[in-house]
């Protein structure tokens, strides 16, 4: 389990809550995202055969939840929009190192970093939501995406040593920390 070196402050959740469509937006663009982004690196580095096996169905389970999170929206009669910046991706992203190796495995990383983080706001908009559809399924998300960030730190392992995985997880963990304490409080997963 990949523990965070902070936690989301309970004031996110009340900012989400008082605009939940627009969390539902963001949310299915984060997931279509996912995918995609999932997909790309399985044509990227198909010679990996553990990161193909794996992320296929990594990358079904995220449109399914885009998918999942689309029947919300279109049920609210709300509007998508075009795909912004994330700025707490982008900011993750900058911390990427270059080199073939080094790269791959920032990447990794980054992106077990970006699911734990979702992992723990669905579970804290799970808690806060009343008892129905929508708690149901903020609790079903919670739990898938729990598996997803092992997942990542899990490939990072099968592809380098776990001494060097976990020295760079926790310098990524720590600016990931801070990141978060910096950007503001906004509607979206991340």
């Amino acid at each position: 389990m990949l523990r965070l070196r902070t936690k989301t402050p309970p004031e996110w959740t009340e900012v989400v809550l008082s605009n939940l469509d627009e969390f539902l937006v963001d949310h299915a663009a984060c997931e279509r995202k996912a995918s995609a982004t999932a997909l790309k690196l399985v044509s990227h580095y198909s010679d990996r055969t553990a990161l193909v096996r794996e992320l296929i169905p990594f990358a079904q389970e995220e449109l399914e939840h885009y998918a999942q999170v689309m029947k919300i929206i279109l049920e609210r009669e709300l509007e998508t929009r075009p795909d912004e910046k994330d700025p707490y991706v982008g900011a993750l992203m900058k911390l990427v190192q270059r080199g073939p190796e080094q790269y791959f495995l920032d990447r990794l990383l980054v992106l077990a970093i970006v699911e734990a983080r979702g992992c723990e706001r669905f579970g804290m908009v799970a808690e806060a939501l009343e008892p129905g559809p929508l708690k149901d399924f903020y609790t079903d998300i919670t739990r898938s995406e729990a598996r997803h960030h092992g997942l990542f730190v899990r490939l990072a392992k099968e592809y380098f040593a776990p001494e060097v995985v976990q020295t760079r997880l926790d310098e990524l963990l720590d600016a990931e920390a801070d990141i978060v304490q910096a950007l503001p409080l906004r509607p979206a997963v991340h």
